[in-house]
């Protein structure tokens, strides 16, 4: 097992430099995503890391000991380690285990795409013929268990699902908003999350070039934020 103690207990020593050493429990645990906790809990330090970076360098491991201690203790975060973290984390290779992990460890409730008012399955029938020429897979497509109002729908490339918030499955929710939603879901499956420099692009330029092909795009994004 790896010690990182001596990691973190160096750390707290630069940002504490007078105060004196905690109990630090700290370890590997498995999480069904890349997660990290820390908690200061009756003088006791503990720390729970992604059982997925057991393998990470020193100097990874040492710039995410600043990351959480210095979110614990309400100090500046140098970029140079917030930077340092990402780029580990958006290597293909640990991406590709992160997703697999979350699909063998994560729980994802699924339900019908038909909803009482709306089809998920219809729909996105329809706008794959008319943006995407049908040529995109479908994925598993369910509306979720809750009427959210602030996570409305997102793709999850894990389980490979679209959820869509139950909020536009309702008589009075115009069709084109709950498209509008679904088509923006969908372009996840053409442009893939990647890595500029240290950064996630979730949205990059070419996704918002394609985003305002929706020929109600703007109407339907000022409906949204009513939402």
């Amino acid at each position: 097992m790896r010690d990182l103690e001596p990691t973190f207990l160096a750390v707290f020593r630069e940002l504490k430099p007078r105060t004196p050493f905690p109990v630090l429990e700290v370890g590997f645990y498995p999480f069904a995503h890349i997660n990290n906790t820390i908690r200061l809990r009756e003088g006791r330090l503990l720390v729970r890391l992604s059982d997925l970076l057991q393998a990470a360098p020193e100097a990874v491991l040492e710039a995410l000991a600043h990351i959480l201690l210095r979110k614990l203790y309400r100090q500046p975060i140098p970029e140079v380690y917030n930077a340092r973290y990402r780029r580990f984390i958006g290597q293909k290779e640990i991406v590709a285990k992160a997703h697999l992990i979350r699909h063998i460890r994560g729980r994802k409730q699924l339900t019908s795409p038909r909803g009482r008012h709306y089809d998920l399955d219809r729909l996105f029938d329809d706008l794959n013929l008319r943006f995407f020429q049908g040529w995109l897979a479908k994925p598993n497509l369910s509306w979720a268990a809750a009427a959210a109002r602030r996570n409305l729908g997102h793709y999850d490339p894990a389980h490979n699902a679209i959820l869509i918030s139950r909020v536009f499955d309702a008589p009075r929710m115009p069709q084109f908003v709950l498209e509008y939603v679904l088509y923006h879901e969908m372009l996840h499956l053409r442009h893939p999350v990647r890595m500029q420099g240290s950064r996630r692009c979730v949205h990059s330029a070419e996704f918002r070039q394609e985003e305002r092909r929706f020929p109600q795009w703007a109407e339907a994004e000022g409906l949204l934020k009513h939402l």
